[in-house]
């Protein structure tokens, strides 16, 4: 790969998690703080994308890889999801704004695989060449949020927190922009690509994936869900849990940019994804200890986690995929991931914390996170048993 399109495609992935990352981490606290919104609101709010990534992927993939160039879609899909953060900036009633993000996350949610799919379809070794382009995503997502903190030192922030939409618009305008000058990535033109993303499910090793993916995934949200509510219960200040919780950033960065490469060649898929999911196991140990330190320490097993499994089910994905059905196969593990798995996993999650709440507003945190630690253990031991990479 040379250099001209290592950049032009390592911008491509740095812009698509930047306007993530712009809103993501700090849009709650306007809806539960100004918009005075209660948590449930303020969960559908953050589950359109969830759904988004439900119904949007499979659509996409279909699109993309019969009728027109990915990189014109994803210009399509960001310069409206564009116009929409800036529209959901202005909106302060729950349905007003429940409805604007919702038709967002579609736009959004359609962008992921196909970002993915791009990507693959112009590296001669996936599994050799992809690390160096997957790393920009974690930087991406932190550097979004200290330009927002920048942003807010200067004094030119405002609407009561709404500038976290302001500026992922005005990054996904960007995004739009710049998707016209990516290397041009023709539709294959087969009959129905999603069909033949969906007889992948044939394949033993594809199915076992697509399986365990889903119960990963829905474990997830034990940290995403509980970790910053866990951090203020074992005595960190809450202004620093943003900091705190950029460990995985971190590790996620590291691993990718020094290990990822080196893991594939060495250990092949199945070690790398038995050893991704093990990773989240020992995270969740680590939080059933209760002990501070430890628990911070061990974000970093998230990070790790992230990279082994989800990156490396990415690459595995557009190895078994059909060469006219790339996109429709990146579609069809985020629809299962982070459409499904996401989604349900917010609401598995929620009730054990409930099954696990005290009468007075505190939480039997060892207890919880047992449960996700059984669960990812259990996938582990089902990946190196029965999967074949």
């Amino acid at each position: 790969m040379d250099w001209p399109l290592y950049i032009r495609l390592s911008l491509m992935m740095f812009l698509q998690f930047a306007i993530w990352g712009a809103w993501s981490p700090v849009l709650a606290a306007r809806l539960l703080g100004p918009l005075k919104m209660s948590g449930k609101q303020t969960g559908w709010i953050y589950g359109t994308i969830f759904l988004g990534c439900i119904v949007a992927p499979l659509i996409a993939g279909q699109v993309a890889d019969r009728w027109v160039p990915t990189q014109w879609f994803l210009a399509g899909a960001h310069l409206v999801g564009g116009v929409l953060l800036l529209l959901a900036a202005r909106k302060r009633t729950f349905w007003g704004l429940f409805g604007v993000m919702g038709l967002y996350a579609l736009c959004y949610a359609s962008s992921l695989p196909l970002v993915n799919s791009l990507m693959f379809s112009h590296l001669t070794d996936a599994k050799a060449q992809s690390a160096g382009i997957f790393i920009w995503a974690p930087i991406a997502w932190v550097l979004a949020g200290w330009l927002l903190t920048g942003i807010r030192r200067l004094g030119k922030g405002g609407g009561e927190g709404s500038d976290c939409l302001v500026l992922a618009g005005v990054l996904s305008l960007v995004m739009g922009a710049y998707c016209l000058f990516l290397p041009h990535t023709a539709p294959a033109g087969g009959s129905w690509p999603i069909v033949e993303a969906l007889g992948m499910l044939k394949i033993n090793s594809v199915l076992i994936l697509l399986i365990v993916s889903f119960v990963l995934a829905s474990q997830l949200q034990f940290y995403f869900l509980g970790t910053a509510r866990y951090l203020g219960d074992l005595g960190v200040q809450d202004k620093n849990v943003p900091a705190v919780m950029t460990i995985a950033q971190v590790a996620q960065t590291l691993v990718t940019l020094f290990a990822l490469g080196f893991v594939l060649k060495e250990f092949g898929f199945v070690w790398a994804l038995a050893a991704g999911a093990l990773a989240w196991t020992a995270m969740y140990i680590f939080y059933a200890t209760m002990q501070k330190w430890l628990v911070i320490v061990s974000m970093a097993f998230h990070g790790i986690a992230y990279v082994l499994f989800i990156i490396v089910s990415q690459i595995f994905m557009d190895v078994k995929a059909p060469e006219g059905a790339k996109g429709s196969a990146q579609a069809l593990i985020f629809v299962v991931t982070m459409g499904f798995g996401l989604f349900l996993g917010t609401q598995f999650t929620g009730a054990i914390m409930d099954a696990f709440a005290t009468g007075e507003g505190k939480f039997r945190w060892r207890a919880i996170y047992l449960v996700p630690c059984g669960l990812t253990l259990a996938c582990a031991i089902v990946l190196a048993a029965l999967f074949r990479g």
